[in-house]
């Protein structure tokens, strides 16, 4: 008698109000020899029957469908049987996406078009790392990570787009803090920031994983939690002290010296990079750029991106947080950067923010 140790399969319902992406969606799943597809639904109505029925391990959701959004979805799942969801969303819903993250989905993936297209299958390596990453989430943390009410913050006003953009400081930042982050950024960066005020001598730069079409609605809802001035990245402008820039979907974010300024700098995806945004350039460009003035920060996020950038903030004698395995969503880059053995300080997300400030407040 053989014992047989392979792990269960993930369990997926897939829920998309296109019959073709249904499939197509069902198709890529099913390559995995660990992943089930147990059920399909063409709208929010039908996939909360099947969710609570069948009780899946992963609900991939599309969010405008017919009869009951994917928002609706999410609320009331939440609510009463709290799973994984993943978004896929087409390109234009960026800001949408945002709104579904705080409701309580994990991560997103863009569709390519927001149509019935064979050009689904670029997505397929994607879905599949992001399905088959489930086994490592927490999915306790990635709900607490949109909590304003632990920070006396409520949540961002409508946009106004007749206002005007608050504008960082002219004084070029005396510091720096480089932060790298993936699944479960957007609500650990926001935590963060939303709790950082805006008089410190330090600008912030962010590396989060995301696709083209998602940075800039995501810095302009960032920007409405903090009192720092934050925005997409456009390469060229020089760094202010009390502003963050957001590295640009599908683009590198690094800064060079240009005397006693230092500039941002873009650049497109080589053939070296596995991850784009790369934390790893970012930080490694920090890095050289401010010395010990430099913070690297790797938070939650699979796979390895930011290591041997923490590891290049060291060589320069700046200073490495990392979050710790009790906050973050997943644990794969922060656990990377601390086994690099140049992580300094390992901390809760709810103590990162104090460490900034404190660190920044009396000198590095």
């Amino acid at each position: 008698m053989t014992n047989d140790f392979r792990p269960r399969k993930i369990r997926v319902l897939v829920v998309d109000d296109s019959a073709y992406n249904r499939r197509m969606i069902t198709k890529i799943l099913e390559r995995s020899p660990f992943i089930e597809v147990v059920g399909s639904a063409g709208d929010g109505e039908e996939g909360l029957r099947r969710a609570l029925e069948k009780k899946p391990d992963l609900v991939t959701l599309d969010l405008e469908m017919p009869r009951m959004d994917g928002f609706s979805f999410l609320r009331i799942l939440m609510a009463r049987q709290p799973l994984p969801i993943l978004v896929v969303s087409s390109r234009n819903e960026g800001a949408s996406v945002f709104r579904a993250l705080e409701l309580g989905a994990v991560d997103f993936i863009a569709k390519p078009t927001r149509g019935i297209s064979s050009e689904l299958e670029t997505i397929a390596e994607e879905l599949l790392t992001k399905v088959l990453s489930i086994r490592q989430l927490r999915l306790d943390n990635a709900q607490n990570q949109f909590d304003y009410a632990a920070h006396g913050r409520s949540a961002p006003p409508p946009p106004t787009p007749e206002a005007p953009p608050r504008e960082p400081g002219f004084l070029a930042p005396a510091g720096i803090v480089a932060i790298g982050s993936s699944t479960g950024g957007p609500g650990a960066l926001t935590s963060i920031l939303s709790s950082i005020p805006a008089h410190l001598p330090i600008g912030y730069l962010v590396a989060q994983h995301m696709p083209p079409g998602f940075t800039r609605p995501f810095a302009e809802r960032l920007d409405r939690f903090t009192e720092l001035s934050v925005r997409e990245a456009a390469g060229g402008e020089m760094l202010r002290a009390g502003q963050v820039l957001i590295a640009p979907g599908g683009m590198n974010l690094t800064v060079e010296r240009r005397g006693a300024e230092v500039a941002a700098v873009l650049s497109k995806r080589s053939g070296a990079d596995r991850y784009v945004p790369s934390v790893d350039a970012l930080l490694r460009s920090a890095a050289r750029a401010y010395g010990p003035a430099c913070l690297g920060v790797i938070l939650t996020g699979m796979g390895d991106d930011g290591t041997e950038g923490v590891l290049e903030v060291k060589r320069r004698k700046g200073i490495t947080i990392a979050e710790s395995e009790e906050s973050s969503v997943i644990f794969g880059m922060p656990r990377k950067a601390i086994s690099s053995g140049a992580v300094d300080h390992v901390l809760p997300l709810d103590k990162i923010s104090g460490a900034i400030v404190s660190l920044f407040s009396k000198g590095n």
